[in-house]
């Protein structure tokens, strides 16, 4: 690998610690004496043969990846129903694009959710004025007659940030690390399963991962050089970032932070050298809070408003009623479930469990070398700073009240991607067994992806019994997305009524419309009822169908009775007709 002379510098200063040999004057030695030369190291197969192909190569193969990613993840769209969010998506972001305002939910930036609007709204997709963002959605994705063709081009638009990421890993990977680096964090990045699920999705969750990881590399190029136009680069990329989703607000300062301090650690600067780069970088730095700034306010067509409850007028207004929105949302909790816990404010450790959980072991394997051979580098900056990426996600993530799915800290992956591939090219710098250790792990992982095909969202690796829902639900496991299986079984069973979920009248019509759902009765958690029942984990765990755990002693009926089948996550159970009035 080419580290010691091609490395960028970062923080204007040397990025690595040259290690500084002291040669001692040898004796003389007569003229006639023989010298004994040293023997010439053979390179290893890495060295002659690997790194040389995915250098020369390097471009054509990561788009062969990501072309390999893209097939897998499209073939998802129209397997898998609509997911609790997309819904109210598509309202929002339609509502963006057709009437220049942004009024339906603000807890989410306009971003991701114009692009996931994009396409639909460009063949023919309108808004229908219906109250609610929620019911919104569903009208807009039904009211044409062809659901499946709308939410296909919704997920569609969402393609763009997974590219996006793809090339953030590469060229962030590249540029410190080389070229054959980059294609293989590349190649990581792609065969990840939570990734390809949040990727082929009409949700926030992608855009956040790449926007995020690309304000960070710009910024990094940015302080390796501060020119004017690096500046804008960087004013740019924080603002698709924070455009993205709220929670970039607190993930980027918080990377930029430990980055920062691992700089501290490894150069040790004096103070009057951080006074002159403070000061080289101040007038490029003005630009580039200018350009997010003012990026910003373009996103929200100029607005000016009073933010409700702040009792203050601001530029782009709804901005900052989002991110009120969303500290109520923190600070009120979400239901939640956890190894077998519910609860509502959270657990400090969800992220670590998630993470350990939802990706591949032979992954996990190779992140955690990485992180070794990232302790043993630690005195060259460019090793620490895929680790201060993924340190500034979770610190904030943990802090946290909302646990409803690792897809809230998605962008570790693209830190983590870099760090795993360190780790493989660790092992094959290695002779022997180390070497087919790391051929071993990463054909491991492209078979563990491969053979949950579609079902990327309820993976879970090899160390989690079955049922898995019984460590994690929500977005990780049950988040509607078998919806079109249910209904398809429900025929074959000739069922001609479905107990389901917290339903009204027009979400039931929505379902019948979209996956052709029979017609449906909300479920009561103390109320039987004959025929088939749907039981969605997510729903059951984590509130108990409204019963919310109020009643220690008390279960909802349905626990009662023995699971039928499942069908993708949900549990299918038969109650006879004529069984309760028997009782009676």
């Amino acid at each position: 690998m080419k580290f010691s002379h091609n490395s960028p510098q970062i923080f204007g200063a040397t990025s690595l610690s040259r290690k500084k040999i002291n040669v001692e004057s040898a004796p003389a030695r007569p003229v006639a004496e023989a010298v004994e030369l040293p023997i010439p190291r053979t390179p290893n197969p890495w060295e002659s043969r690997l790194e040389p192909f995915l250098a020369r190569y390097a471009l054509p193969l990561v788009l062969l990846f990501i072309a390999i990613a893209i097939a897998r993840i499209v073939s998802t769209y129209n397997v898998l129903s609509t997911t609790a969010d997309e819904p109210a998506h598509i309202a929002c972001g339609l509502e963006y694009l057709t009437r220049h305002t942004y009024l339906y939910e603000t807890q989410h930036p306009p971003l991701t959710r114009a692009m996931i609007a994009l396409l639909p709204y460009l063949s023919g997709s309108r808004t229908q004025g219906v109250p609610g963002f929620q019911y919104e959605g569903w009208a807009i994705i039904t009211y044409q007659h062809h659901p499946d063709r709308t939410v296909f081009l919704m997920r569609l638009g969402n393609l763009p940030f997974f590219i996006l990421g793809c090339f953030v890993v590469f060229f962030w990977a590249r540029r410190y690390f080389g070229p054959a680096v980059g294609v293989v964090a590349t190649a990581l990045f792609t065969l990840i399963p939570t990734v390809l699920a949040h990727a082929g999705l009409a949700t926030t969750d992608m855009g956040l991962a790449a926007c995020l990881g690309a304000a960070f590399l710009a910024m990094l190029v940015w302080l390796e050089q501060p020119t004017p136009w690096r500046g804008v680069v960087f004013g740019l990329c924080t603002a698709l970032a924070l455009l993205s989703k709220f929670t970039a607000i607190g993930f980027l300062p918080v990377a930029a932070a430990v980055a920062f301090a691992f700089y501290l650690a490894a150069e040790r600067p004096a103070m009057a050298n951080l006074t002159q780069l403070a000061k080289e970088r101040a007038a490029s730095f003005g630009i580039a809070v200018a350009v997010c700034l003012f990026t910003i306010w373009a996103m929200y067509f100029f607005s000016i408003g009073k933010v409700p409850f702040w009792n203050v007028t601001l530029p782009a207004w709804e901005y900052f009623d989002g991110i009120r929105v969303a500290m109520m949302h923190n600070s009120g909790g979400h239901p939640a479930y956890l190894l077998g816990e519910p609860r509502t404010f959270g657990w400090w450790y969800y992220f670590p469990v998630g993470l350990a959980v939802k990706s591949p072991i032979a992954y996990l394997l190779l992140l955690f070398i990485g992180l070794w051979a990232c302790w043993k580098n630690r005195a060259r900056l460019p090793w620490l700073l895929p680790v201060a990426l993924a340190i500034g996600i979770l610190l904030p993530a943990m802090s946290g009240n909302v646990n409803i799915g690792v897809r809230h800290v998605l962008p570790v992956y693209l830190a983590f991607s870099i760090i795993a591939a360190l780790g493989f090219v660790h092992l094959v710098r290695r002779a022997g067994a180390a070497q087919w250790t790391a051929g071993a792990l990463v054909l491991w992982l492209a078979v563990t992806g491969a053979a949950h095909h579609p079902n990327y969202i309820p993976y879970f690796n090899e160390l989690v019994p079955y049922p898995q829902d019984r460590v994690l639900c929500d977005s990780d496991y049950d988040w509607g997305q078998d919806l079109k299986r249910l209904a398809a079984r429900l025929r074959q069973l000739g069922a001609t009524q479905v107990n389901y979920g917290y339903l009204v009248q027009t979400d039931s019509q929505f379902l019948r419309d979209y996956v052709g759902m029979p017609p449906i009765t909300p479920i009561h958690p103390l109320k039987p009822a004959e025929g088939w029942t749907a039981i969605c984990p997510t729903f059951d765990h984590a509130t108990q169908y409204g019963l919310e755990y109020r009643y220690p002693d008390l279960r909802p009926w349905y626990t009662y009775l023995p699971v039928k089948e499942r069908v993708g996550t949900i549990d299918l159970i038969y109650l006879a007709p004529g069984s309760l009035a028997d009782k009676k």
